[in-house]
């Protein structure tokens, strides 16, 4: 059972302990961080590809209807 610490001069009591121990690990922490880097940037490149798929689709509808005409 632990009772209490130290972190630096600070005291620190049971519950604080369980508070700091329930703190994500730095890996996780800077795992975390990249997703919200890359997050962004994919939204980006999704919104700018976007529009040319969009004319793709067009185009072959419209080759597709001429073919069944």
């Amino acid at each position: 059972m632990i009772l209490g610490g130290a972190m630096g001069n600070s005291a620190l009591d049971a519950n604080a302990i369980k508070a700091l121990a329930e703190l994500p690990s730095l890996d996780e922490l800077r795992g975390t961080l990249v997703g919200l880097i890359q997050a962004p940037a994919t939204k980006i490149a999704r919104i700018l590809n976007e529009p040319g798929g969009q004319l793709a689709r067009v185009i072959q509808a419209k080759a597709a209807q001429d073919e069944a005409a």
